[in-house]
């Protein structure tokens, strides 16, 4: 793909990557310890990514996304939409 053809993104809210997991996980009615559980990863770092103490990277976002049924992009970048005057 050529530079041109990337369509070009906005942020639409002030969301945090902790925050966006936080939302998906609680509009899922799912607890952290659960969501501990079907990721693999200790509840002590789900709690520390919610709340923005460590990074999420990519192979967590990658494991939390298939725990979640999302895609890692969803977390990764939270309030992102494309632009209307970009989609051609």
């Amino acid at each position: 793909m050529k530079r041109k053809d990337y369509i070009k993104a906005k942020s639409h809210l002030r969301v945090s990557v902790g925050e966006s997991v936080r939302i998906i996980r609680e509009l899922q009615q799912m607890s952290q310890n659960e969501l501990a559980k079907k990721s693999g990863l200790p509840q002590s770092t789900i709690s520390a990514i919610e709340n923005d103490r460590v990074a999420i990277g990519i192979e967590r976002a990658k494991v939390i996304a298939k725990a979640l049924k999302c895609h890692p992009a969803v977390l990764v970048f939270p309030g992102w939409e494309l632009e209307e005057d970009s989609v051609a």
